[in-house]
């Protein structure tokens, strides 16, 4: 089943018991998912793994058509049997205590509203999961749709008339279909790429969308408008809903296809818009010969204008999303943020149409924005150290998920004259009130070629000036993810700063924020300049009087492991120890044995194969200098990671073992490039923070 992005990285859906809010707290306090802190982790006062996994985790907003109610999920987990229970919650926009709406029920996801008046979602409570309903109270819960097995997604047209749904339909061939006299074969059959993504063999299946329609308070049979096709929408890996919508009308339908098969779709990142009508069953392509990601469209309030996000350089993952609206009327598109060096993600129009609201980075944060059609002018609307990871507009009413390094994801209303935010929900009060944070300052830092840097520090709680502390250089994957105001759910700032260490995490080169020449220096460098800027941010906040030059430690994970191993052949004596997860290790072999070759071909120049070899994998691939490691090093992986096979792991411990350096692995083999099952999260807190303790302290 291809679900959600948050589900795919948290967990299925779950047949147990659910909890009850308790005033702002929201604290869960029912069974297993009690999220109430024990007399000992009250007393410690400080971030723990075991803490970590009782926080609540917020997703999914979504605002009622007059603005004064929120709907969301929020997810906890039993780490006594790795299970997960998400429930729905709604809060008023002008503030109030959460309401469960679903405490009753099997876990619930993919809230949405119908017409202002219900509420429709997602729940397995038989064998199959389908589309429920709900009054906005909770009340008169009933099943509306019964199609043959699972639905992944689902939204309503505006006047509630129409919805489309996602199921995953079988496309390809299996053994099976070639030796059916061979039931209980295992082996698979390849004779194109792609038999594998991110965290997962191919199954066969391809995530289609279903049109149907909704009377008498029953979804009627979809109709596939991808009959036939072997394409996906939305995209994998993430199979993000945000890429389908309706119009006002109910009339057309807006999604996101790379309609690419194998070898093609490897080295590809030609996605599209196509506009499907509803009444003749006709497709367009709005978005021909944009040759990069086009993706997540949004109709104007009229119908007669639909924004999207485009990427304009082929096979280049992370290069500027730009916004553009298209016009029915004129088949003509505007680039609406062409004068500004920013991403543009979340779009969402106002009632009038006359303007945009969106996110984009500045300064390693997220804030909104707002750009208006007819002229392209842009304003910032909010500020503060914080990230904005999502957005919704009703009836002139603005709200936003915020997080930030000290506080997990929360929903904040948004005035959308002047950007004044307030929180709107305090899922986990129960816990900060419990415990300490670690204070984060903004340092700048000149790199070698004499630009100025920014660089996150998290200082312990109870940090005390006088004193001199072990110190973490963080490396930050993508590798063109900012190191932004993020709260991870396992490389937590405020975990490590709760363990005793000052946090130093820079941004260096190739990460996003600070304009697109920051953001693509790093493609064809990866052992270049942003290695100095590691050293470059080392070096200058080593002599801080607070840290131990004499403890310092290099951590990271995916391009941050690759940065770990490449440090550990030049770090000339700076480190004393190190962690690096899923990895890159050797570049040719990495390169040969991933699965979105339009990375390898773009980040790296080319195939090691090619003639001329492109220098990266004669220069910057970090097996070529193990011969000058000399440090402690920890390799975690996981089997399931296709990205970066575990192999290159694998390699990287080998060659340390046989060199005689004390070295750890950590193998996980239900694991993938992220490890999101909590016991196993726990036991990686665990021996992350065992290793660092033994060589650092």
């Amino acid at each position: 089943m291809k679900k959600l992005f948050y589900s795919i990285l948290l967990g299925g859906l779950v047949l147990l018991g659910g909890c009850k809010s308790k005033g702002h707290q929201n604290a869960c306090a029912d069974g297993d998912f009690s999220n109430a802190l024990t007399e000992k982790e009250i007393a410690g006062k400080k971030l723990t793994p075991e803490i970590l996994w009782k926080f609540g985790r917020v997703a999914d907003a979504h605002l009622s058509p007059d603005g004064k109610t929120v709907i969301y999920n929020i997810s906890r987990y039993d780490v006594k049997t790795n299970k997960k229970h998400t429930w729905i919650y709604s809060v008023s926009t002008s503030g109030g205590d959460a309401r469960n709406l679903t405490s009753e029920m099997p876990s619930c996801e993919n809230p949405r509203w119908i017409s202002g008046e219900k509420i429709a979602f997602l729940t397995a409570k038989d064998s199959t999961t389908q589309i429920w309903i709900m009054n906005a109270d909770g009340s008169g819960k009933a099943q509306i749709s019964s199609v043959k097995g699972d639905v992944n997604g689902f939204e309503f047209s505006a006047n509630g008339s129409k919805l489309f749904y996602l199921q995953d339909v079988k496309t390809d061939s299996t053994t099976q279909d070639k030796y059916p006299d061979l039931p209980l074969a295992k082996g698979r059959i390849a004779t194109d790429l792609m038999y594998r993504h991110w965290d997962h063999w191919s199954n066969y299946t391809h995530s289609h969308i279903f049109v149907a329609d909704y009377k008498d308070g029953k979804v009627a049979t979809g109709i596939d408008i991808l009959k036939d096709q072997p394409f996906d929408s939305p995209l994998p890996p993430y199979y993000d809903i945000a890429e389908i919508s309706w119009s006002a009308d109910g009339k057309l339908l807006a999604y996101s296809c790379k309609k690419l098969k194998g070898k093609d779709f490897a080295l590809s990142t030609n996605s599209d818009i196509y506009i499907y009508h509803v009444d003749n069953g006709t497709t367009e392509n709005i978005s021909e010969g944009m040759m990069g990601y086009d993706r997540n469209p949004v109709f104007s309030p009229d119908g007669k204008k639909v924004a999207f996000q485009s990427m304009e350089t082929p096979g280049y993952e992370s290069d500027k999303s730009r916004l553009f609206v298209y016009d029915f009327a004129t088949k003509t598109r505007k680039y609406l943020t062409e004068n500004f060096d920013q991403d543009a993600t979340n779009i969402n129009w106002s009632a009038d149409g006359k303007t945009i609201y969106f996110i984009s980075g500045i300064k390693a944060t997220y804030q909104v924005y707002a750009v208006t059609v007819e002229n392209s002018q842009i304003r910032q609307l909010t500020t503060g150290v914080h990230d904005y990871t999502s957005l919704a507009f009703e009836n002139n009413v603005l709200v936003g998920t915020q997080m930030s390094m000290s506080m997990s994801p929360e929903i904040f209303r948004i005035d959308p004259v002047n950007g004044t935010q307030t929180q709107l929900t305090f899922t986990n009060k129960n816990i900060y009130d419990n415990i300490k944070m670690g204070k984060v300052e903004e340092r700048w830092v000149k790199t070698t070629d004499g630009k100025q840097m920014l660089v996150w520090l998290i200082f312990p709680p109870d940090f005390d000036p006088s004193k001199k502390y072990p110190a973490l250089l963080y490396c930050q994957g993508g590798p063109q993810d900012a190191v932004s105001q993020f709260f991870s759910f396992r490389w937590n700032f405020q975990m490590m700063a709760a363990k005793g260490y000052v946090v130093i995490a820079p941004n260096r080169r190739g990460l996003p924020t600070f304009g697109s020449e920051w953001n693509k220096q790093i493609s064809g460098d990866y052992g270049g300049q942003n290695i100095q800027d590691y050293l470059s941010a080392t070096d200058a906040l080593k002599t801080e009087p607070f840290i131990d030059a004499n403890r310092l430690g290099a951590v990271g994970a995916s391009y941050g492991g690759f940065s770990v191993y490449y440090l550990a052949g030049c770090h000339q004596k700076r480190f004393k120890a190190f962690i690096a997860h899923c990895g890159m290790f050797n570049l040719e072999s990495e390169a040969a044995s991933t699965e979105e070759f339009f990375f390898t071909r773009h980040d790296l120049g080319g195939f090691s194969w090619e003639n001329p070899k492109p220098k990266s994998y004669s220069k910057f691939s970090p097996h070529l200098y193990a011969d000058k490691w000399d440090t402690p090093i920890m390799i975690i992986t996981g089997a399931n990671d296709f990205r970066i096979p575990y192999t290159e792991s694998l390699q990287a411990f080998n060659v340390a073992q046989l060199r005689g350096i004390p070295s750890k692995l950590l193998f996980f083999p239900d694991e993938s490039h992220w490890v999101t099952k909590p016991q196993n999260s726990i036991l990686w807190q665990r021996e992350f923070f065992e290793w660092l303790d033994k060589w650092l302290k």
